[in-house]
């Protein structure tokens, strides 16, 4: 069973280092600690190389007399942080070990997150699923130092930020196990710890007065019958995979008059676009799409658009210092050619606000306004989905769109926004504010 833990008040009011229990100094348990075990080998405590030395430093100081390996590691990186600049594990999806971009398209984004937490006095280090030890608060990972990455053991950290870009490895019962362990036992805390679905963004957010004006109508779609009662409401309707992304897998079905349905489809290249003659033809010729995966149906909307392609809008909503949200970005999506998703997977081109709004049809006059809308629209469903869905978050991308009468409206909610941004470090001084917001708000978590 693992050991249970003081109360973070507690801990800090020992006078170990946080975290740190005495025990037994005969015990089985108490061990020397392995060479190299502090944050980095350039911060090696040589002091604590073994169990010589360790007894020496006890009988000195009375400090770290009869402490575990494990307890002997989170002193190493305690000493060097302090309860205020804490240890920050990040979960990462895979690891590439033999090439310069040890963690794929984010390679870029984790040096930054280490200079970021340097400049604010904290640690972080990033691991993968494979890292973990199974009823062990010690995880094998990886951080930056001398100029490349090293591999270290490190102590359960104060806080972990879940960046697991993969449903299949989150639900494993090894991660889920993990994350219980560390926030009961070990008081870490556990933020964007889930993927949201659609189905359960616009359940959460139907009761939110702040959020009614901004919803579409939708539901998670379960017959033909459903489909039938929204098309004879809205001349067009989506049906979006409940766990889909990067706009794969989306329907678009449209009134073409005479009885007659086109259903559009998203491809690498384009829209795929298939005419029925009607609306049952089309249902049976998907039947067997919708049968195998879960599908949220939606109201479709008129987008305004930018040189004749629908654009929408990505806002960033973090965390800041406080722990309170905060708009931190937001960019214009314009769809590229034949797309009617705005993905840059699917060719999509960014834009500001203001140069996208200023392509379009709407007034300008309106065009504070609506900014101004769009923030105010990315802020509540932000607060409705903290508040509403049982998990913590600290970021989320929030994708809405304006119709040509200059409305706003959510179309969904990332929990994973994209990180894949490969731009050179400008002398290792180029850090985004997003990313120095992670640690900002991961040092309010530590601390609260």
């Amino acid at each position: 069973m693992a050991k249970q833990v003081p109360s973070r008040k507690k801990r800090q009011a020992s006078p170990l280092p946080a975290g740190l229990l005495r025990v037994d100094p005969h015990s089985p348990g108490s061990k020397t600690p392995p060479p190299g075990g502090s944050t980095g080998p350039e911060e090696a405590i040589s002091a604590l190389d073994t169990a010589e030395s360790q007894q020496h430093r006890s009988a000195e100081t009375g400090c770290l007399n009869g402490l575990t390996e494990d307890e002997l590691l989170e002193a190493q990186i305690t000493a060097k942080t302090g309860p205020s600049n804490p240890l920050i594990g990040v979960l990462v999806k895979t690891l590439q070990p033999s090439s310069p971009n040890l963690f794929g398209g984010i390679t870029a984004f984790c040096k930054e997150l280490d200079e970021a937490s340097k400049e604010q006095g904290a640690r972080v280090f990033f691991f993968s699923v494979d890292g973990i030890k199974p009823g062990s608060p010690r995880i094998n990972g990886w951080h930056y130092a001398s100029g490349s990455w090293k591999k270290e053991t490190f102590p359960m950290p104060s806080v972990i930020y879940n960046r697991l870009t993969s449903r299949i490895l989150e639900n494993r019962p090894k991660v889920q196990q993990f994350f219980r362990d560390a926030k009961a036992n070990y008081g870490a805390k556990v933020f964007n710890e889930k993927y949201l679905n659609k189905t359960e963004v616009f359940q959460a957010l139907k009761d939110e007065a702040a959020c009614k004006s901004f919803l579409p109508e939708s539901y998670l779609f379960k017959n033909y019958v459903m489909l039938q009662s929204m098309c004879k409401k809205h001349a067009t309707v989506f049906l979006k995979p409940v766990l889909g992304s990067l706009g794969k897998g989306i329907l678009r079905i449209s009134a073409l008059g005479g009885g007659s349905y086109s259903c559009d489809i998203p491809t690498l290249n384009g829209t795929s676009r298939k005419v029925y003659p009607s609306l049952l033809k089309l249902f049976n010729a998907q039947a067997g799409k919708l049968k195998t995966s879960r599908y949220q149906i939606q109201q479709g909307l008129q987008l305004v658009q930018v040189g004749g392609r629908p654009v929408d809008f990505r806002a960033l909503v973090q965390k800041d210092q406080q722990g309170e949200w905060a708009i931190t970005s937001i960019v214009a999506r314009i769809a590229g050619a034949n797309h009617f998703v705005s993905n840059l997977a699917r060719g999509g081109s960014l834009s500001t606000v203001k140069e996208a709004l200023a392509q379009t049809s709407l007034p300008a006059a309106d065009h504070k306004k609506i900014s101004a809308q769009i923030r105010k629209a990315a802020l509540a469903v932000a607060e409705g989905i903290q508040t509403h869905i049982p998990a913590l978050f600290g970021e989320l991308g929030v994708d809405l769109a304006v119709d040509t009468g200059g409305r706003v409206w959510l179309l969904e909610i990332n929990s994973k926004p994209s990180k894949n941004d490969n731009t050179a470090l400008d002398g290792g001084s180029k850090i985004r504010p997003s990313v120095r917001r992670v640690i900002h708000y991961s040092k309010y978590l530590a601390n609260h």
